[in-house]
């Protein structure tokens, strides 16, 4: 019997290990106090300041003091008999983050739900929308376990790519859609499954204009991946004034502002299927579409800021292009990337975003150019009042889930937000283009208490939003590491997201033991 108990207690133990700490809360009052408050609106910080919560609910925010002063106590809101209380005096607090291209890991990657949802968690990223995965039951099922905090995972905004079964998808293989009706019959049947979108690829136009429509018609939002496979006959502006509420990338807009020409000026041994081919000429793309600021350029951006269309650039999942030493070797890979998944990102024909068949100086010289450019519009669309938001693609070209979305943020400073414009994108823009800013984006009265706190004042230095931190040098000349999320708040639920990190550094260490693997660097071994 006392064997038997033993085994029964390991084996809750092992389960306690698999499923994580599933947060503090909620409860019926959750009182944070003493928090300086970046709002995400564009408001600058204010502080100190007690929050209220009460079952999910933000109910109160009391300005208690002022900087440098001791607070009024007098002031404060009261703890009621069964409360929670957070003391984050001289701490910042900020909106839940909204990562708007977020895909839940993969199985080429080896990268499972838990590992990926950790990851996002512990840098206060509470929001995900999920453009196409392994199937839309199986997003689903996981969305719904979310809505219940059955998991320790943001919430999840589901989309169906264009095409996709119940099952699965391939976005290489031609879907069975050919006509039109049968366009709107299968955005029907994705609104009737419960997906809260479509993301496309592309298609033929008839199909594209009618799955749009329809899609328009049932109030459901979508992206697009502007695939080269279709974009010569179906551009960002034929996306947005068919419907389209927000694209992927850049792909589809250097096409739009094309003045000289009609397709990519693709060498004539080019090979789509060969990933090398098709990254290093996407490189060059955006010299050959029109000049900053020219009569064109002008008329395109201002004709999608007109239709209230929403750009998601995501910036960072294509750096490696531009210096692939520096993602290679990004600090985080060697305790929190899984063994399968650093295996993916290496070099390969068949592994998508692998494409470092032979990559050197040219291409990424090519690659900065192509930033500039693209950055200089994304940053003017945004001055003139357009929509831009933040999202990551992780999983693919060494981009890591989590550390990639505040590497998203920082390539939005280098193009040219200031700090808040930043925190806008990642929060109350995210929310407005999903729909859902009457509940998350901003610390209002009335919206649920989705929270992301810090010790360090991230407009001051990003990568205080790091879970590895940044560095920093004492009075006394001494190297420490500063910053990390250290409370998620989701759904009025706490969530230590250091203990987050240290779950995820078990996940990848059990798996280097179970593979006697270590970080390899090809030919250097």
């Amino acid at each position: 019997m006392k064997y038997l108990l033993s085994l029964l207690m390991l084996f809750h133990f092992s389960l306690l290990l698999g499923q994580g700490q599933l947060g503090d809360g909620p409860h019926s009052q959750l009182i944070i106090r003493g928090v300086t408050l970046i709002n995400g609106n564009g408001a600058p910080p204010r502080g100190p300041i007690d929050i209220v919560v009460e079952n999910n609910n933000i109910v109160t925010i009391q300005v208690v003091g002022y900087p440098g002063v001791a607070i009024d106590e007098s002031k404060r809101p009261q703890l009621k008999t069964g409360g929670k209380e957070l003391n984050c005096e001289g701490m910042y607090l900020l909106p839940g983050f909204v990562d708007m291209h977020g895909h839940i890991g993969g199985v080429a990657q080896g990268a499972d739900s838990e590992y990926v949802f950790k990851l996002w968690m512990a840098h206060g990223i509470t929001t995900v929308r999920e453009p196409a995965g392994r199937g839309i039951e199986w997003t689903l099922k996981l969305k719904r376990k979310s809505e219940k905090n059955e998991i320790v995972a943001p919430r999840i905004q589901a989309y169906t790519a264009f095409g996709q079964t119940t099952k699965g998808f391939n976005p290489l293989d031609d879907g069975p859609i050919s006509t039109p009706e049968q366009a709107r019959e299968w955005v029907r049947n994705n609104a009737k499954n419960g997906a809260d979108g479509i993301k496309f690829f592309g298609a033929p136009p008839d199909i594209m204009a009618a799955a749009l429509d329809e899609n328009k018609k049932l109030g459901l939002r979508s992206a697009c991946h502007h695939a080269q496979m279709d974009v010569a006959r179906w551009n960002v502006l034929h996306s947005a004034r068919a419907g389209l509420t927000s694209m992927e990338h850049w792909y589809g807009l250097p096409e739009a502002l094309f003045e000289d020409r009609t397709v990519q000026d693709y060498p004539l041994d080019y090979n789509y299927q060969n990933e090398q081919h098709r990254f290093e000429e996407a490189g060059k793309l955006w010299q050959q579409a029109a000049k900053p600021f020219s009569e064109h350029w002008n008329k395109v951006m201002d004709e999608l800021i007109a239709l209230d269309f929403t750009l998601d650039p995501t910036f960072n999942i294509y750096e490696a292009s531009r210096d692939l030493h520096r993602a290679r070797r990004a600090e985080w890979h060697e305790e929190y990337t899984l063994p399968t998944l650093w295996s993916f990102y290496q070099p390969s024909k068949i592994s998508h975003g692998s494409y470092w068949h032979d990559w050197g100086t040219e291409q990424e010289v090519a690659w900065r150019n192509n930033y500039n450019l693209w950055m200089t519009f994304i940053n003017e669309y945004k001055n003139r009042g357009g929509r831009v938001t933040t999202g990551s693609d992780s999983g693919f070209i060494f981009q890591l889930y989590g550390f990639a979305y505040v590497r998203e943020m920082e390539l939005l400073r280098e193009a040219g937000f200031h700090p808040l414009e930043i925190i806008r994108s990642s929060t109350l823009n995210g929310a407005e283009a999903l729909g859902m800013d009457d509940r998350i984006g901003t610390v209002e009265v009335g919206k649920l208490a989705d929270f992301v706190i810090l010790k360090e004042n991230p407009l001051k230095n990003l990568k205080v939003l790091y879970g590895t931190g940044a560095i920093r040098l004492t009075d006394d000349n001494k190297v420490v590491r500063v910053g990390g999320v250290t409370y998620t708040v989701k759904d009025g639920i706490i969530y230590d997201a250091k203990a987050l990190l240290k779950d995820v550094r078990t996940i990848v260490q059990q798996q280097k033991q179970k593979l006697n693997y270590k970080i390899k660097q090809p030919g250097l071994e």
